[in-house]
């Protein structure tokens, strides 16, 4: 490959798309006749102003987000809007969560630090391979929000529908689907995302958030920093920002709108998972461990029969230049991230990589 690169299917930090780094390379020691990289750069510069300003603007366009949502750039990563939501969101101290993997269930034990929250729906009780019904959920009609993780990063699992609500607010992370494909924002209260699985480096969240739910009248105890009025004041600079990340976030924003948006994008992940899957369908010695209509088309665990078979393939597979498919211990076997950035040919030669391991090592 070119530049001695190899086929990387981290769940996070994640591969990039090569057009992207080759950009930011081009533009490391002299940003647009700068004479500076982005990194020295003061955050209150017309020129970082001017990327913050071009950041935003594509994502929304990207995304249809509606003008009465605001986008913030908020440091920390996804584990931090675990408590920021709860505290800013809870006027009536109530918020029900559906409970679908290890993401789902980390931000209910940070939320009941700060309210009463009833898990109205859980996968838990098949190691959270497929997604709750939706459709009729015991919602409580106090409930300030209620929270999904639309797509579970390490079990490998997606909504195929949103949840019904009831008319309370939906809020969703995003984190490992992000941008991989078209979202009526209008459909959320809020969306977030961590942008180091999908759109650029580790170390800030994206929170998209409906302006009336941004309050003013929180505990005197929130530390002004995990206040969303403080970021939407501020326009993202109450502080200084992750500037490097809004920067390469911002970069593949373009590169998303060059080839088409997320309407070509989701084509394309589509077209990857399904070469991924039907080869595990069709496979003796690989099974997928998610049920057929919840599975992602981020994420893809798969098993073979036993532990030490499992351990053998990931290490073969590193040998032959394919990194990071060890499974999550809580899952086992293997998974392959195979977000926006992984070319078709990555899924390609690992399904031949592992159609040949299969025929060597069966009988």
């Amino acid at each position: 490959m070119k530049y001695d690169r190899i086929y990387n299917f981290s769940a996070g930090p994640a591969t990039m798309p090569e057009e992207v780094l080759e950009e930011i390379a081009a533009e490391m020691m002299n940003y647009k006749g700068s004479g500076m990289c982005v990194m020295e750069m003061s955050h209150r510069s017309k020129v970082f102003q001017t990327i913050v300003d071009e950041a935003e603007a594509d994502l929304r366009e990207l995304m249809g987000i509606p003008d009465n949502y605001k986008v913030l750039f908020i440091q920390g990563g996804a584990t931090l809007q675990f408590a920021m939501i709860p505290i800013n969101l809870m006027k009536n101290g109530v918020a029900d969560y559906i409970q679908t993997g290890a993401w789902s269930k980390k931000a209910i034990a940070e939320a009941k630090k700060y309210g009463k929250i009833s898990v109205v729906a859980s996968s838990e009780d098949k190691n959270y391979t497929y997604i709750p019904d939706g459709s009729d959920l015991p919602i409580d009609p106090d409930a300030d929000y209620v929270y999904i993780c639309e797509n579970e990063t390490i079990h490998g699992t997606t909504y195929p529908k949103l949840p019904d609500t009831k008319g309370r607010i939906l809020v969703s992370d995003q984190s490992s689907m992000f941008l991989s494909k078209p979202c009526n924002v209008s459909d959320y209260g809020l969306i977030y995302a961590g942008v180091q699985k999908n759109v650029g480096p580790a170390g800030m969240s994206i929170v998209i958030v409906r302006e009336d739910l941004i309050r003013s009248d929180l505990p005197e105890w929130t530390p002004i920093y995990m206040r969303f009025d403080t970021h939407s004041k501020n326009d993202s600079m109450y502080n200084t920002p992750n500037c490097w990340a809004i920067y390469v976030c911002g970069k593949v924003f373009k590169y998303l709108k060059s080839i088409g948006g997320l309407s070509e994008m989701q084509r394309r992940n589509e077209e990857k998972a399904k070469i991924l899957y039907d080869f595990l369908d069709s496979s003796k010695m690989f099974t997928g461990t998610v049920v057929p209509g919840c599975r992602s088309l981020m994420n893809v665990p798969f098993v073979t029969a036993s532990a030490e078979t499992d351990a053998e393939v990931v290490a073969a597979t590193k040998a032959a230049g394919f990194e990071n498919l060890k499974g999550h211990k809580s899952v086992g076997g293997l998974r392959a991230s195979i977000y926006n950035a992984m070319p078709k040919e990555g899924v390609e030669a690992l399904v031949a990589f592992l159609r040949k391991y299969e025929a060597e090592h069966t009988k």
